[in-house]
């Protein structure tokens, strides 16, 4: 049974806002200064990384292990519990106690870390290895951890979004099966709903852009969305998918209530990170979320039954049922080290090792980021952790771009759809256009 992963909570609660306030100021580091050691010969090298909660140190400890046991010569100093912020001042300064390989749960950054010159490109690395990534992560995977042609960074475990469903609620409403198109999504949303006063005995569904983890990102993975255009401008008043999301998701958040009434009923729940989280306590029936979710859901002893699956798609991408959004964490070399030879060992142990990747993923039930690692007969999970498994491989999954001002996009898009379903704004068309100059002149100000 797949255990809470405080990682990941902390991750995804900090993840939009930190790409707003990190990388204020340009690293200086420069990608070959120093991939000239021999990594053959007996080195110490710097580990930094985010993990703090006591299995997910355990499990960083054994996978170093791992690798110094099959690299002798090679030893790791291990720092844990490193924010973005520290080892992004710790890269820009360099020294013997600086790391030289990072890991960051903010995928968000990406395009700050490439685009600054604080990370090393990866890609000689693995040309010299003989190792494809195209081939070796999945496609979401793949994409983020790139900007603008420099791969600074690569994928070290990963997170999928799928659907979660109160199956004894299901079996209530006559329902026998997970929606899987945005239609039968929102009858089901409809038929889980059980009014009480001006509020819900029970939810189907939170539409709420506020409502935990449904984030517009998150919500238009399903769509399959085009975020900027060859030329790097947004493309989010020209691609119909999004204007296609927000209107399917406004017309929900109509059709159970209305913002107000939602809004009324939301602040009466529990936080997303503690036992009355309320798809725990079976006030909301459905629940767009991540891997995590299953353990922190089974610990809080649910008096129902949880069912897992794909978020649904649209009616017009059916054939695309069970795709999803991917993120996750990511590692890279420090560009200011002297050390990256010794350094791209560790990271390619680490995330292209299959047995290594397996045993890390077993140890902080983080969905594997390799093709062989996802259908490894060594992987240890419950059973319906599977379906996190296929929407990672899935072809069809997708992630949000990286971008040179990090998340701020996404920031932005967002604050929109606040308006948006809120009906502040009203005017769709003319408000996509508005948010999609807003990106483009923020992006502009970043270079």
């Amino acid at each position: 049974m797949p255990e809470v992963i405080p990682s990941v909570v902390r991750k995804t609660a900090f993840a939009l806002t930190a790409s707003l306030a990190l990388f204020t100021t340009a690293c200086t580091g420069q990608s070959n200064a120093g991939a000239t050691d021999d990594a053959s010969k007996d080195t110490t090298i710097n580990f930094w990384h985010a993990w703090s909660a006591p299995n997910e140190v355990k499990g960083v400890k054994s996978l170093v292990a791992g690798f110094e046991k099959a690299h002798p010569n090679i030893h790791v100093n291990i720092v844990g519990n490193m924010t973005d912020d520290k080892i992004n001042q710790a890269l820009r300064s360099g020294g013997d106690k600086a790391p030289d390989v990072i890991s960051s749960f903010t995928t968000n950054n990406v395009g700050k870390f490439c685009s600054s010159g604080a990370l090393v490109d990866l890609n000689p690395f693995f040309k010299k290895a003989g190792i494809d990534p195209e081939t070796t992560f999945p496609k979401p995977m793949n994409e983020y951890t790139q900007f603008d042609g420099n791969r600074c960074t690569v994928p070290l475990l990963g997170d999928a979004y799928g659907l979660y469903y109160n199956k004894t609620a299901f079996r209530k409403a006559g329902i026998t099966a997970p929606p899987k198109t945005w239609s039968a999504f929102a009858s089901d949303a409809k038929k889980l709903t059980i009014p009480r006063g001006d509020g819900y005995q029970q939810l189907g569904f939170m539409p709420d852009y506020h409502g935990w983890e449904s984030t517009t990102e998150h919500y238009f993975a399903q769509f399959s969305p085009t975020y900027f255009d060859r030329n790097g401008k947004s493309d989010l008043a020209r691609d119909p998918a999004f204007a296609k999301g927000f209107t399917l998701q406004k017309k929900l958040v109509d059709e159970l209530g209305g913002f107000r009434k939602l809004e009324k009923f939301r602040a009466t729940l529990g936080d997303e990170w503690g036992p009355k989280h309320p798809f725990h306590t079976g006030q909301v029936a459905m629940q767009l979320d991540g891997e995590w979710r299953l353990g922190m859901a089974e610990e809080a002893k649910p008096k129902f039954e949880i069912g897992v699956a794909p978020l649904p798609v649209p009616d017009d991408q059916a054939a695309q049922y069970g795709k999803g959004y991917i993120t996750g964490t990511i590692a890279g070399i420090a560009a200011t080290s002297h050390k990256q030879n010794a350094a791209w060992e560790l990271v390619k142990y680490m995330t292209t090792n299959t047995d290594a990747v397996v045993g890390f993923a077993n140890d902080i039930h983080n969905v594997p980021s390799t093709l062989e690692a996802l259908k490894s007969p060594k992987l240890k999970y419950d059973p319906r952790f599977k379906t996190f498994l296929d929407i990672a491989a899935n072809p069809n999954s997708t992630t949000s771009p990286a971008s040179i001002n990090g998340g701020v996009y996404l920031v932005t898009i967002q604050q929109f759809g606040y308006d948006y379903e809120s009906g502040k704004v009203t005017d769709l068309k003319a408000g996509l256009k508005k948010t999609a100059a807003q990106i483009d002149t923020d992006i502009a100000q970043a270079k």
